[in-house]
């Protein structure tokens, strides 16, 4: 049964996604080169005819439920200005549902991320990632620190609002690392986390650095999944097997974060324990009684773009095996075999990729301790 979904669904998004590829490798190749912001106005546009595919998934196909709670305010600055984004990262699909807040506040094609290298390599959506100037890191600063730089300096420019997510517990949530968060916390003589990890501050202190003059806001995302939901996995997106997954945001003004580093970094580290606290009061409640539910809606753009490229698909798919006749020998038949085959692996390999058992962990960022240089030591090991 799997199959039969998976199978349907990944043709669809990998032949959109290589055409959206196609128009996005000529947009860079030709219009870039003689305007940057031009080049970022279109890709926004072409990256969404592939992005809004996924959030289809999550809305009409498997029906996640994605509930927003923050304050009116900052529900009607989302979208209107460049901000900063600093989540957990709890499930599997947290960048999908980033996604979906992103496609809500109508700034879906200008939404980035800072993701570790090998995502880049993902068939389609890592490419697409690429052109989009997502930033890419290796884990080693020693490696990063450039990288970072010279990828948020060029944002001073973006033509449109945009979100730069960055999760900053540097890997995501299982009970191993939350384990070995604690023991390390323990030894350290830092506030033992129940629900998140220690968030890794170089990253975050960094982008707050580079990004202070241009950026004006800061959102504090907390993604949790009531008790009475199960945890959303690709897989059960795919089944089209809905969830709930409650958001809480709370906006931040850049201008009122501190000056120095270890300051900037020590307050990265309090919003955690504040969110660690949130968490026990979301567990209790199950729910975010401190902010208003908002109500985003179901928009149907999603579901016109999956429906347009199912049309443009099949037609081309028919007029093609007309044209070769290439069903009509063994050699057609087992060469349509190897491509269905083809398209199983990459869809695999997209499932196996977001899931967080399989997410390589890295090593905490420490504060402040008893032994402050054994703990900078161990804040400049990168995995």
């Amino acid at each position: 049964m799997t199959a039969a979904v998976v199978v349907p669904l990944g043709l669809l998004f990998f032949s959109s996604g290589l055409i959206v590829n196609l128009i996005q490798a000529l947009c860079y190749v030709f219009v870039r080169p003689v305007s940057k912001n031009l080049y970022r106005r279109m890709n926004r546009v072409v990256a969404e005819l592939l992005w809004l595919e996924l959030v289809w998934i999550i809305d009409w196909w498997a029906g996640v439920k994605v509930q927003v709670f923050t304050d009116s305010e900052t529900f009607r600055s989302m979208g209107k200005e460049h901000a900063l984004v600093i989540s957990n990262h709890r499930s599997d699909i947290d960048w999908l549902v980033g996604w979906v807040l992103a496609q809500r506040s109508g700034c879906l094609g200008s939404t980035l991320a800072v993701m570790k290298k090998s995502s880049k390599f993902l068939p389609v959506i890592g490419w697409s990632m690429w052109f989009s100037e997502y930033l890419f890191l290796e884990r080693s600063w020693a490696k990063d620190e450039s990288t970072l730089k010279s990828g948020l300096q060029q944002l001073r420019d973006f033509p449109l609002p945009f979100w730069l997510a960055l999760f900053v517990e540097g890997t995501r949530f299982t009970q191993a690392k939350l384990l070995a968060a604690q023991e390390y916390a323990a030894s350290a003589g830092l506030p033992v986390p129940r629900n998140v990890l220690i968030p890794r501050t170089k990253g975050f202190v960094s982008a707050v650095n580079h990004m202070r003059s241009f950026v004006p806001a800061i959102y504090d995302v907390t993604v949790a999944i009531p008790k009475s939901s199960p945890a959303p996995t690709m897989l059960r997106l795919f089944r089209g097997k809905s969830s709930v997954v409650h958001v809480h945001i709370k906006r931040h003004l850049m201008k009122d974060l501190p000056e120095e580093n270890e300051a900037v970094a020590q307050w990265c580290r309090d919003i955690f324990v504040a969110k660690d606290a949130l968490f026990d009061k979301h567990i209790a409640e199950d729910t975010f009684s401190d902010q208003e539910l908002q109500d985003t809606g179901r928009p149907i753009k999603s579901l016109v773009v999956v429906l347009s490229w199912a049309c443009v698909v099949v037609t081309g798919a028919l007029k093609f095996l007309q044209w070769s006749s290439l069903l009509s020998s063994w050699k057609g038949v087992a060469f349509s075999a190897i491509g269905l085959g083809v398209v199983t692996l990459l869809m695999h390999i997209l499932i196996q990729f977001s899931q967080a058992e399989r997410s390589t962990p890295s090593k905490v960022a420490p504060a402040k301790s008893r032994n402050r240089e054994e703990l900078e030591a161990r804040d400049n090991k990168q995995d």
